[in-house]
């Protein structure tokens, strides 16, 4: 059977198992905490990038978030940040440089991906917020309109493409860790 997860827009979801070697097989640090950052706050690449030049905006246990999309129904939001968000994002912003141009990111997640022994098919700098937001709505199903408001998305996307994923009983027991305290 083949474990990979992929969208239907062709945005690969990573496994539980899969972060974690990923995780480990970053060789540097700055670029381990930069991964985390994007993927426990489930956070757009270009958000990030602002984040890194507006620190005030990260207010402990959330990000205060305008949208960067001019026809966005909400000017800003929210976004919920567990323990591992909050570690993630304060590294974030304690790194020496911002994230690099979303090409370089690629192709550092594709080199990632290949030292872990994990495809690199559909794999692009919105993996980890299409991870993060399927992870959350596997754990926890009932804060749906939560995980949409944090995430900036509509009911509809969320519906569309981040319920019913192939998430194995495995998955869920790792995804319990990264993902607790989000509520």
């Amino acid at each position: 059977m083949d474990k990979k997860i992929i969208l239907k827009n062709g945005v690969r979801i990573f496994r539980p198992i899969e972060v974690q070697k990923l995780i480990s097989s970053i060789p540097k640090i700055e670029y381990r905490d930069k991964f985390e950052a994007l993927l426990f706050t489930g956070c757009r690449y270009s958000e990030m990038r602002w984040l890194y030049k507006h620190p005030d905006n990260f207010l402990g246990s959330s990000i205060l978030m305008p949208s960067m999309k001019p026809q966005a129904r909400h000017k800003e939001r929210y976004i919920r940040l567990n323990h591992h968000g909050q570690r993630a994002v304060t590294y974030f912003l304690r790194s020496k440089r911002n994230l690099p141009a979303y090409p370089g990111w690629d192709e550092n997640l594709k080199r990632w991906c290949e030292y872990a022994g994990i495809p690199g098919d559909g794999v692009c700098c919105k993996s980890t917020r299409k991870t993060w937001e399927s992870w959350l709505t596997t754990m926890y199903p009932r804060s749906f309109q939560n995980i949409f408001l944090s995430m900036g998305h509509t009911e509809r996307i969320s519906l569309e493409f981040y319920l019913m994923l192939p998430f194995d009983e495995d998955d869920r027991q790792l995804m319990k860790y990264y993902t607790e305290g989000w509520l």
